[in-house]
């Protein structure tokens, strides 16, 4: 490779995956082509959609623009085609509805370089139906090795987020079998892997409230992470330590999701996963995908 052609390749690819969210996908992409740093190439993964995504797209002319196709099968595997199609040192996340500030990118990398940082996010400003809201202190943000709370609950956020090769050889994929709570899949098989730098400017927007996302739609985020922590379990990379936290993590999260089948009488269900989960805590072999077992798997 030429040394000419060498500079041609962006130092950032920026990923967005969609599906049928035309209007807030031109935010969000707009969003993105109005940044204070320029040296990125903006992949745009149309996940099946069925409204007018690529007459809007088609609006866009510029080339730093790449949009790929693909039929639907999730935001995990949406993201996960267009970082192998990518070509950048860093990877910056943003979700079809979710917005950057203009210096976003220039001011994270700034500072990820200046901490020899392999992963960081910003802080962001949450929105719900239009409204700006408060962010709860449960959702605050912390910085370093922060594997135990990554356990109970996903405190990075997706589209505030830029990791770089190392961290995606690492760690990547996103797990396809998820149709949510894939961002928590993928923070606790980095949790104690990588310190996680905190900007605390808030540069990134979320916007909320929709009944289209996955929140509204998707019945037990519970049963996700459970899998997520077997997965996890299994994969031998623990120490004593974290193997101690997961384990525990496992079991209040199982107390909390059978209480839930119960009062929704889904025995069944409960039975089976309690079952598997017992498997694991013995140290018996017992694949994730068994509590999955009979899950409607959800695509958009």
């Amino acid at each position: 490779m030429s040394n000419d052609e060498l500079k041609e390749v962006p130092e950032v690819s920026i990923i967005i995956p969609t599906y049928n969210r035309s209007e807030m996908l031109c935010s969000a992409l707009g969003s993105a082509l109005a940044q204070t740093y320029t040296d990125f190439e903006c992949i745009i993964v149309n996940d099946g959609s069925t409204d007018d995504t690529d007459l809007e797209l088609a609006k866009f002319s510029d080339e730093r623009i790449r949009i790929l196709h693909q039929e639907n099968k999730g935001v995990s595997s949406a993201r996960n085609l267009a970082i192998r199609e990518s070509c950048g040192k860093y990877i910056a996340l943003l979700d079809s509805d979710d917005e950057w500030l203009p210096e976003k990118l220039e001011l994270q990398l700034s500072f990820m370089k200046a901490e020899s940082l392999d992963v960081c996010q910003t802080n962001e400003t949450w929105f719900r139906n239009g409204k700006q809201v408060k962010q709860s202190k449960k959702y605050r943000k912390p910085s370093g090795m922060f594997f135990e709370q990554s356990l109970e609950t996903c405190l990075i956020s997706p589209s505030c987020t830029i990791f770089n090769r190392k961290f995606w050889d690492s760690v990547g994929p996103f797990d396809e079998n998820m149709p949510a709570c894939e961002d928590y899949d993928l923070w606790i098989r980095s949790g104690f892997k990588f310190p996680v730098g905190l900007l605390e400017d808030r540069l990134t927007i979320k916007h909320g409230g929709r009944p289209d996302q996955l929140t509204n739609r998707v019945a037990s985020f519970d049963l996700y992470r459970i899998y997520s922590i077997i997965k996890l379990l299994n994969s031998k990379e623990l120490g004593s330590d974290e193997l101690e936290l997961a384990k525990n993590e496992l079991q209040r999260k199982v107390g909390y999701f059978l209480g839930g089948c119960i009062k929704r009488g889904k025995v069944e269900q409960a039975e089976r996963v309690e079952s598997v989960v017992e498997k694991v805590l013995k140290g018996q072999c017992v694949t994730a995908t068994d509590v999955l077992a009979g899950q409607k798997i959800f695509r958009g």
